[in-house]
């Protein structure tokens, strides 16, 4: 019987830097067929003496993308994967397995206000939510949206000018960053982790819209996010999570 998620041949299109420490790459990949925003895959390299290293990366893109995958790579200086997914050049290939997950998934065919908190690179599945958002919007206009942003500094924010051309085309999504270590000079945004009173001064008037949630980043920042959030009596059952580290 075949494998009923079987690896793929993905070959990659292009590279670019999304942060200081973040490189998007695009994947051709003719059979992934349709996923769902807040999937991810598995990424496998198998070194000439036959060693092999996988490891699993949330999907960036939008499902409207047919046959292309995007992934969020953060570079980990000892890393076994990620030094070599950023020095790839156009036209080389990996493996890749997926989609996979059914969890951490949101679509515009879901009612009610949509939040997504995102600490450094967990940034990358909540982008694929809002990507489909924005490419549905004759459906899913006057959604509310809060995306709530926590970063060391600023350039470690992902897709920044993407976000902000997206909130600027539709007044109904708000952008907050925080950034918990080196704010830029003249920064007037939030400087401190994300907490109860943040939560309460940036989405507490959605409590009664019955929200979807959607948080992810580090283990330590996911339970401490999601801990707040039920404290203001947000509903825990339409809180989803995905952590790492």
């Amino acid at each position: 019987m075949a494998a009923e998620n079987p690896w793929k041949i993905g070959t990659l299109l292009e590279s670019h830097d999304v942060a200081e420490n973040v490189r998007a790459l695009t994947f051709a990949l003719p059979e992934i067929g349709s996923y769902r925003a807040g999937q991810h895959c598995d990424i496998r390299l198998t070194a000439p003496n036959g060693y092999q290293a996988e490891r699993s990366y949330s999907i960036g893109s939008a499902p409207e993308k047919e046959g292309e995958v995007e992934f969020g790579i953060q570079l980990l200086a000892n890393g076994e994967v990620s030094p070599y997914l950023w020095r790839m050049k156009p036209g080389a290939q990996i493996e890749i397995r997926g989609p996979i997950g059914g969890h951490f998934v949101w679509g515009v065919n879901m009612p009610g206000p949509l939040i997504l908190i995102g600490g450094g690179s967990g940034m990358v599945p909540l982008m694929s939510m809002l990507r489909h958002h924005a490419n549905n919007l004759l459906v899913d206009a006057g959604r509310q949206i809060v995306f709530i942003i926590s970063a060391r500094k600023l350039e470690y924010v992902l897709y920044r000018e993407e976000l902000a051309a997206l909130a600027k085309k539709d007044p109904n999504i708000r952008i907050v960053i925080t950034i918990t270590e080196t704010p830029p000079e003249g920064w007037t945004g939030y400087t401190r982790y994300v907490d109860q009173a943040m939560l309460t001064e940036t989405i507490g008037t959605l409590t009664d819209g019955m929200p979807m949630t959607y948080i992810c980043g580090p283990t330590a920042f996911v339970e401490a996010v999601a801990t707040a959030m039920i404290a203001l009596n947000f509903n825990p059952h339409a809180i989803k999570t995905e952590r790492f580290g």
